[in-house]
């Protein structure tokens, strides 16, 4: 569970977005996404290929520059 200790005189605003970046890098609205349907494994194996390929284009790409 992301929780965050909002300090003596610290506007709200920041603790708001404190607790955001907390809960973003948790990861725990990626994986609900990933929970909220179901996706063959045939699937998940093609798409797990697929960003391999990205990534491999992507750090080609880089090199170049």
């Amino acid at each position: 569970m992301v929780g965050i200790v909002v300090n003596e005189n610290e506007p709200i605003d920041r603790a708001l977005k404190r607790f955001k970046k907390k809960y973003e890098r948790s990861g725990v609205l990626k994986e609900f996404k990933k929970r909220a349907f179901f996706t063959k494994p045939s699937v998940k194996k093609r798409m797990k290929k697929v960003k391999a390929i990205r990534r491999a284009q992507r750090t080609e790409a880089e090199e170049k520059m």
